[in-house]
């Protein structure tokens, strides 16, 4: 955990992290896509590559996306948005709301290209649990108050606030983005609907949420943290059950254990 902390930066680690979690608040096996290139300012499109729709059962693959048609512009505020901007919104909302507990699997691509997958686990409100496959040793737990990050190989544990994290919002039990988030973009075409979101934090600056969903049943197909620095973190979920009630124990916290 000590490198990704020089690499990227502790605060926004946990947000990349996090995010990954928050993503799975969705149904279907979606693919990690390129953010759409030159509507997003400060922010670096990632390499392009061109795999085909991910099964189910597999692990998704990064893909192009070639969908960038522009519904708000970036800047504008949650009081300029249009009746279709905030219909987009609404159907949001509404969908997110509508999702407290899940199971999963997930695909995490690093700044770096780093691949990494694993199993999620999340019960609202701000439960957490995201357990990377080996040989990653990463572990994070989320108990409603605050987010730990634990790294086996290094036996150090990370504590942050969860009320300090960019996602905190879409833990909550009723997810209100136009009064609980900086709205800075939506887009939107045949194909997806995309949300940006800024989380401004005065001692690490301003980190960027892009979320993606299928634009014909708002299933979320993934979502990208960029982080002060202009690193991304890209996460895919698939596999996903909504019907099975995660055990509560898996959400608590050891604040002794570093393994």
């Amino acid at each position: 955990m000590a490198t990704l902390h020089k690499a990227i930066g502790g605060t926004a680690v946990v947000a990349a992290m996090l995010a990954g979690l928050t993503a799975a608040l969705a149904q279907g096996a979606p693919m990690p896509l390129t953010r759409p290139s030159g509507n997003i300012p400060n922010a670096r499109p990632a390499a392009p590559s061109q795999a085909p729709q991910a099964a189910q059962d597999q692990a998704p693959a990064p893909a192009t996306n070639p969908f960038a048609a522009l519904l708000g512009k970036p800047g504008s505020s949650a009081g300029t948005l249009n009746a279709e901007q905030r219909t987009i919104i609404a159907r949001i909302n509404t969908y997110l709301t509508g999702v407290q507990q899940l199971n999963g699997k997930f695909v995490q691509v690093g700044p770096d290209g780093s691949r990494s997958q694993g199993d999620f686990y999340i019960s609202k409100p701000g439960r957490v649990r995201f357990e990377y496959d080996d040989p990653s040793p990463i572990e994070l737990i989320a108990d409603g108050q605050s987010v730990v990050v634990r790294d086996r190989k290094l036996a150090t544990q990370d504590v942050f606030p969860l009320s300090q994290t960019p996602l905190r919002f879409l833990l909550s039990d009723k997810v209100d983005l136009l009064k609980d988030s900086s709205l800075v973009a939506v887009y939107a075409d045949d194909v997806f609907v995309t949300a940006v979101l800024e989380e401004k934090n005065g001692l690490v600056g301003t980190s960027r949420l892009m979320i993606m969903f299928n634009a014909k049943d708002m299933q979320l197909k993934q979502w990208t943290v960029t982080d002060p620095q202009g690193y991304d973190t890209t996460v895919a979920v698939y596999n996903l059950d909504s019907t099975r009630t995660p055990d509560p124990s898996m959400f608590k916290i050891d604040f002794t254990r570093y393994r």
